[in-house]
């Protein structure tokens, strides 16, 4: 049996171990903020730059969740449903995403799509279509590194749930998108918006392999998120840094912690 000092000496443990890597740095840059005043936080978050560096930004995490959402519903289901050659090494294959710096997937993503010397950048080209330095290849990258995430939510749920009440409803003429929309689906469904918030905010703050493929642009030819746009502003040590992430902060803190809540209200299966 574990002391009560030994258990307390872990929470002691784990809560400075938090601390230091998280809470301190939050709590810096929301006492920035506020130091800063109202004013100044307006400003920084409705400057043109801005403005178009969140609208950049949530289109590229939108597009990106959208097709790991796909992905990662299909992919699991095809990961447990299903036994085909390669299958064991199908889950560890995705992980290679988030196992891989963000640096190398963008420098990878140059070199195959690049208009200059990539394999499929020169055919891409010469077609009128622009991948690197451009909304497609922002996309791409944004979509390869949050890859697993809804994913590996969703498979532990479908290998517990078991194939039962999928293979009763096929016996009795259901098709199977009946079967998805009336059995898999609500099973899903908690962890599921719990993938799909995880792979939203790891897109909000992606910042590695964007900067790679997207040239960095302000202005009118814009390639510029908020988190390249904090970046540059704390390269050159103008205003705005700290109020920028603590917004993304904000939208990080507050759809986890309502996914979270909502979670723990569903009812036990």
């Amino acid at each position: 049996m574990v002391s009560n000092r030994a258990k307390w000496l872990q929470r002691a443990i784990v809560i400075a171990y938090v601390g230091v890597l998280v809470l301190v740095p939050l709590f810096v840059v929301t006492y920035r903020t506020l130091e800063a005043g109202w004013s100044e936080f307006w400003n920084a978050i409705t400057s043109s730059d801005a403005i178009t560096a969140f609208r950049l930004t949530f289109e590229i995490a939108i597009a990106a969740v959208a097709i790991n959402t796909v992905f990662g519903i299909g992919a699991a289901l095809l990961i447990t449903r299903y036994r085909f050659v390669g299958r064991r090494l199908l889950g560890p294959l995705t992980d290679l995403s988030v196992s891989v710096s963000p640096i190398v997937v963008g420098l990878a993503l140059v070199l195959v799509y690049g208009p200059l010397s990539g394999w499929f950048g020169k055919g891409l080209a010469n077609a009128g279509i622009q991948v690197i330095y451009a909304l497609p290849g922002m996309i791409m990258a944004t979509a390869f590194v949050s890859m697993p995430l809804v994913l590996r939510e969703v498979i532990p749920v479908l290998e517990e749930e078991g194939i039962d009440q999928e293979q009763a409803a096929k016996v009795l003429g259901a098709s199977a998108l009946q079967r998805f929309r009336r059995i898999t689906l609500p099973t899903i469904r908690p962890a599921l918006a719990y993938g799909i918030v995880l792979s939203l905010a790891r897109c909000i703050g992606e910042f590695g392999a964007v900067k790679v493929v997207s040239g960095n642009v302000a202005g009118v030819n814009q390639t510029q998120t908020v988190p390249l746009l904090i970046d540059q502003r704390s390269m050159q040590f103008a205003p705005g840094t700290y109020q920028l992430s603590f917004v993304l902060i904000v939208i990080t803190v507050l759809a986890i912690a309502t996914v979270s809540i909502r979670r723990k209200k569903e009812p036990a299966r």
